[in-house]
Parts: C-alpha cells; structure tokens; sequence
C-alpha cells in the first residue's frame, strides 16, 4: 500500500510539472532559441548527454534550438600536446596561424560529437562552422590596452581572433526548415581570406540577433549574475546592468557575458538568459518553470 502511494504520487508531480509547462510550450512554439554551450556541462559526459536531450526535446515540442559551441579547454590541451605556446590578453588567446589550425581541427572534433549526441537522443543534427554557406564573415580584432608606466594606449596584435561582422542566416533557416538542430563551431573566413578563431559567446550573441530569436541562453559556470550578497538576480535591464557594472557588482568574467546579452537583445532578441550549464536540466527549468533557472536581460 505504501509503494502505491509512493508511486502515486510520483506520478502526480510528474503530472503537475507537465501541468506547469504547458501555457510554456504553447509560449514558444516555433520559436527560434540560441543556445551557446560550453564549460563544465559539455566537458562532463552525463551533463553533455542531458543537454543533448534537452535540445532533442525542444524540437520535439515546436521549438527550435541552434547551438553554438565553445571548446577553449579542449583547444588548449592540443596545443599543450602539440607543444605549441599559448599566451592570453585580457581573456583572448593570441592565435598564430598554427594556434587557429589546430583551433579548427578540435572545433571541428567537439561538432561531430555534439552532433552524434543529439542523434543518439532522437533529435536530427547538422554540423556547421562560420565558414559554411558564408554564414559568419569576421574581421580581424586588435584589442587596445594602457601601458601602466607612460599611460599610452597600445594596439596588441591577437593574431587570427576575429569578430563576427557579417551573419547570413539563410543557411540556419533552410536546416531549421528542414527539421535539423544547427551545431555550429565558433571558426570563420575574414574578409581577407583568413580564418578566424571567435570567442563562442560573441558568435552565439552576433547568430542571436540575425536570426531574430527569442531566446539566447548562455550556459556558464555560474548560476547567473549575482549581487553582492551572492543572490542571483533574476531580471535585468539595461539600465539596472548599467548601476551594477557601475558599483563593481557585475565585473571580470562576467561583463564580456553581460555585454553580449545585452547586445543581441539590442538586435532583436526577446531576452538573452545567463545561467548554470552545471545544473541538470537547466535550459527546461528555465524555460518551463514559473520561476526560472538563471538571469533574464533585456533591452
């Protein structure tokens, strides 16, 4: 009698948490929502495998997701197998022409196995870089810094990093249309010619906005931006964004992330989400629970 029980009313929550999602679900159908992945959730095998179901069940329900994937620990660790010298401003890594080779090489490698993961949960997945169907076209980045002593500003050279200039979606819309879950590696041709290696996040954020989605979800390390007591903060705007990177409580790490939320919603997109990657099912809770899982900016 008591197992019954137990059974009873495990089923009845599974019963009020689909009661829950429903007015969500219906809210989203046939949306477009950006996801860019990384960190911790695609280096653990069991986080990698749930978000590979979380976005097969997305499509599954009318929504459509597009991933965008980093892979700087993994460009890292070859380059340290390879004995190639690594060296970093301000978070950027200074790529060489090798450094964005072997970039290339592994964005390529973590594609193919996000792709076989959303395969093996049932969704149908299509990996892509910037450089297919001149999606992304980039331009070269110099980042300017002041040298401390004589207080002049300096051009640093970063090599092959770019920014993304150019988004074409046309080539998402046709996969989207055809039922596939774009995976896209965060690697484009210039207008030079050259590769370029872009920060995964500012890719996202740039394919975000193109593409007009409704969502652009940031998967991080962290449970979203906090204040200074360590409480996650739910909602933001820019305004609110403004006073908080003001008195100091957004910095580091998280302005760059900040700043391309703050961007593509300025593009189009309904509101951009920062939350934990580490948290299982964290996209769906965000999504389709009343109160969510990370923090919501909008313009």
């Amino acid at each position: 009698m008591i197992v019954v029980d137990q059974d009873k009313k495990r089923l009845q929550k599974k019963a009020s948490t689909l009661i829950e999602a429903l007015p969500y679900l219906r809210k989203y159908a046939g949306e477009i929502f950006v996801i860019k992945y990384g960190g911790h959730a695609m280096g653990e095998p069991e986080l990698a495998l749930q978000f590979a179901q979380d976005i097969s069940l997305l499509k599954q329900v009318g929504i459509h997701p597009v991933v965008v994937h980093g892979g700087g620990p993994q460009i890292g660790a070859m380059l340290e197998r390879l004995s190639i010298d690594s060296e970093f401003i301000d978070g950027l890594r200074v790529t060489s022409k090798a450094t964005v080779e072997v970039a290339e090489m592994v964005l390529g490698s973590i594609c193919k196995s996000i792709v076989a993961d959303i395969q093996a949960a049932g969704g149908k997945a299509i990996g892509l870089s910037g450089k297919d169907g001149a999606l992304v076209t980039a331009t070269k980045m110099d980042r300017k810094i002041t040298d401390p002593n004589s207080n002049i500003e300096k051009v640093i050279d970063l090599g092959f990093v770019g920014n993304p200039t150019d988004v074409d979606p046309r080539l998402l819309t046709m996969c989207i249309e055809g039922g596939n879950i774009p995976v896209i590696s965060p690697i484009a041709s210039g207008t030079d010619g050259h590769t370029y290696n872009i920060n995964a996040d500012t890719m996202a954020g740039a394919i975000a906005g193109a593409l007009g989605a409704r969502r652009f979800f940031l998967l991080t390390d962290v449970p979203g931006v906090l204040n200074k007591e360590g409480e996650m903060l739910t909602e933001l705007d820019r305004a609110a964004v403004n006073a908080l990177v003001e008195d100091g409580t957004i910095s580091g790490g998280m302005l760059p992330k900040v700043e391309t939320c703050l961007k593509a919603a300025e593009k189009g997109v309904n509101g951009a989400v920062i939350l934990d990657g580490r948290v299982k099912h964290a996209i769906l809770l965000e999504l389709f629970t009343e109160r969510g899982a990370g923090t919501l900016i909008r313009e």
